[in-house]
């Protein structure tokens, strides 16, 4: 579980990061990826618009959420895992270092998630054999499924 502290750590690097970047953390942005760090899990946009009325006792539209998430995402704070249409903070935003492309190791059992970086030398076979089909790649990213070590326990 992540503590408060640990959060606040990372909400303050988030907010380090937007401003390097030219944009703004709004308190409501900040508020969104505070759930999603809270959560542990990948929510979906309803998901998060009741968390968020449970957390603020404010109801904020679907769309308006959207928009927050697409925010999140360019800023490099938050992913969308396409194959579940659900939202995840990224593991590395208190990193300093260039990160790998992510591939997500998604658990169908407990519906964890854990975010690792796929090898460069790996991608760039991945990217030759995809050039070779004369196929743009919109998005690096991987995601797979299967059971955690927890969930494969008889």
């Amino acid at each position: 579980m992540v503590t408060m502290t640990k959060i606040e750590a990372v909400l303050t690097r988030a907010d380090q990061t937007c401003q390097q970047q030219g944009a703004r953390l709004t308190s409501k942005r900040r508020t969104m990826l505070a759930i999603l760090l809270e959560a542990g899990v990948p929510c979906s946009a309803y998901e998060i618009v009741e968390h968020y009325r449970e957390k603020t006792g404010e109801t904020i539209p679907a769309m308006s959420v959207y928009r927050m998430l697409d925010f999140l995402m360019a800023q490099g704070l938050v992913h969308k895992l396409a194959s579940t249409n659900k939202f995840i903070a990224c593991e590395h935003i208190t990193c300093s270092h260039s990160h790998k492309a992510p591939q997500f190791l998604i658990c169908d059992g407990c519906h964890s998630v854990q975010e690792i970086g796929v090898d460069k030398t790996l991608f760039n076979a991945l990217q030759h054999s995809i050039d070779q089909q004369h196929f743009q790649l919109n998005s690096p990213q991987l995601e797979l499924h299967g059971l955690c070590e927890v969930c494969q326990r008889p």
